[in-house]
Order: C-alpha cells, then sequence, then structure tokens
C-alpha cells in the first residue's frame, strides 16, 4: 500500500522567502513541500534545487509547472538537477495550465489532453528509462541521459477526461480546489477507469486544498475570497458545476462552495477534515495556507503545526 502522506503547498515572492518555508515545513515533521510555477512567479525547480542542499528529508514536488511554454527535453534538463541533488525526493508535477494563461503568453493552446498525454510519456521514458524515441502529433523527441531517475511524473486533473488520462499515463494526479466527494465519486473512479484500461494499478491521487486553520467563519471565508483566485477559468467553472454548485458559473466563491471545498476550521475540524480526504481514497493532501486574521505569520505557524501534527499522526498509524 502506498504510504499516505501530507503536503504543503510553498508560497514566497522572493526565493529565500520560499526556501524558509520548506525548511519549517521540514522542522513540522511536514512529508511534502509542493510549489506551483506560472505566470513570471518564481521557478519551483530552480528553487527545489536549492531547497535539495538545505533539507535532508522532506520531499519535494511540482504541482504543477505548464508544459505549453517548455518542450519536455527542457523539463528533464531541471529535473535531472533536482533529482541527482535530492535522490528519491523529487516528483514532477505537469499540466497544460489554462487557455486564457497560455494564449496571454503569445502561445497556441490546443487539444490540451493530447499534448499532455505525449508529453508524460516522453518525460517518463526519458527519465525513468534512460532514453526517448517519440514522434508524436504534438512533440518530437529523441534522446537519452546518463543514467535512470527516481522521478514520478504526475499530471494535474480537474475533469473526468484528465483523470482518466492520469490513471492511464501517469505515475499520480494532482487536483485543485475540487470537493472532497467530487474525488471520491468521480475522480477516482476515472483514475480507476484509466488504469484498467492500460492494465496497470490505479496511481496516487494528489488531493491539493487549501486549508485554514481559523476559528471564525467570516474571517476564514473573506481570506479565502482574498487569497484563492475566484473560479472564473472555464476548467474550474466546469468542475465545480459538475461537483453540484450550479453557482459556480457566475465565477466567484459562495459560502457553499468555500465550505465545500476550503478545509477550514480549529485544528481538531481540520485534522478531521484531512483524513476524511485520506480515508476517501486519496493518497496525499497537499495543502495551500490560507492565512486569516490580523496576524498572518502567526496564522501561517498555526497552519503549519497543525499540518506538521497530522503528518506525525499518519506516519506512526
Amino acid at each position: 500500500m502506498t504510504q499516505q502522506r501530507i503536503g504543503v503547498a510553498i508560497r514566497g515572492n522572493r526565493a529565500d522567502e520560499a526556501l524558509a518555508m520548506i525548511e519549517q515545513s521540514e522542522r513540522e515533521g511536514i512529508h511534502a513541500a509542493w510549489m506551483t510555477t506560472g505566470g513570471a512567479r518564481l521557478d519551483s525547480i530552480t528553487l527545489f534545487a536549492a531547497a535539495a542542499m538545505r533539507t535532508q528529508r522532506i520531499q519535494l514536488g511540482t504541482s504543477i509547472v505548464p508544459t505549453f511554454p517548455r518542450h519536455p527535453l527542457v523539463m528533464v534538463q531541471q529535473t535531472q538537477v533536482v533529482a541527482h541533488l535530492a535522490p528519491g525526493r523529487f516528483r514532477l508535477g505537469v499540466g497544460p495550465s489554462h487557455r486564457p494563461t497560455i494564449e496571454a503568453m503569445g502561445l497556441p493552446f490546443h487539444a490540451p489532453l493530447g499534448h499532455l498525454r505525449e508529453y508524460v510519456r516522453i518525460l517518463k521514458a526519458l527519465l525513468q528509462q534512460g532514453k526517448v524515441d517519440f514522434d508524436g502529433t504534438y512533440y518530437q523527441a529523441h534522446d537519452s541521459i546518463a543514467e535512470a531517475l527516481d522521478v514520478p511524473i504526475m499530471a494535474s486533473a480537474l475533469q473526468r477526461g484528465s483523470f482518466e488520462l492520469c490513471g492511464e499515463e501517469a505515475d499520480g494526479a494532482i487536483s485543485w480546489i475540487c470537493p472532497g466527494e467530487y474525488l471520491r465519486d468521480v475522480a477516482l473512479p476515472a483514475m480507476a477507469a484509466g488504469a484498467q484500461r492500460a492494465g496497470r494499478p490505479v496511481p496516487p491521487l494528489i488531493a491539493h486544498a487549501p486549508v485554514c486553520v481559523h476559528d471564525n467563519a467570516a474571517e476564514a471565508r473573506a481570506a479565502v475570497r482574498e487569497q484563492i483566485m475566484n473560479p472564473r477559468l472555464p476548467f474550474y467553472r466546469q468542475m465545480l458545476i459538475a461537483a453540484g454548485y450550479p453557482e459556480a458559473v457566475d465565477g466567484t466563491w459562495s459560502d457553499a462552495m468555500i465550505d465545500g471545498v476550503v478545509l477550514w476550521g480549529d485544528e481538531a475540524q481540520v485534522a478531521e477534515r484531512l483524513h476524511q480526504l485520506l480515508a476517501w481514497g486519496a493518497t496525499e493532501v497537499l495543502a495551500s495556507p490560507v492565512v486569516a486574521g490580523p496576524d498572518r505569520q502567526a496564522s501561517l505557524d498555526r497552519t503549519l503545526r497543525l499540518l506538521g501534527k497530522v503528518s506525525q499522526a499518519i506516519a506512526t498509524d
């Protein structure tokens, strides 16, 4: 059975801030640090190369790196560095991102699942087998590396089709703002269907969810609306509508959507929600801290402490 884990999404506008949070997370006993790459923000793979030299145990993962701006061979170049510096600790998560985001860069965005399927196949062949000879519809890749590496290749997923693709091709699926019931009732069965089609075991599900350890409901919901982007992008709206929130068509957070998506409350309530996601079939919960109240650092510290306690409890189960 795959070991269940608690991970945390790393935040910070400066590299030293993000590195400090990774080090703090390791001290708290959290299993994994994850980081999203997007726009002109810090590059997660580069940052993890530095983190690899300053940590000993914590897993490092990207959640996710957009595929369209980088050829898969470029992703392999970067990944090898972190894999060499932190053997067995790096997991590469990739995904197509969203049409408005990619087209704003002046890049074409079409057939995202077809692109992702080919991208994952190239990464897995080259990183895990050491050699790739691939001529696809969207990508060509013919190259080799010095040695095969222990790097799981994971992919983003929001709707049934992408979860099926992950079940069929990837070493794991990484969700975002998917309600737990949706993951249980839609995502995991879709992954199982994809895995069955490919004749292989169902890969892990990384349930990426906002987490706010805070007692005041109004302040917690206000913090979510301030810090978690409104679900205006079509992929998010469609997923939330399918999950039973028709008001998502407006592209704003209703109280019901926040309560269904965000793991918020005091320590006992949030711990219960974390354990519930794992009980429903998630292999790992990737907690994205939402800080609330007047003291943001104290709020973050409170969340990290709770994540560390749950991590340690899981490790001893």
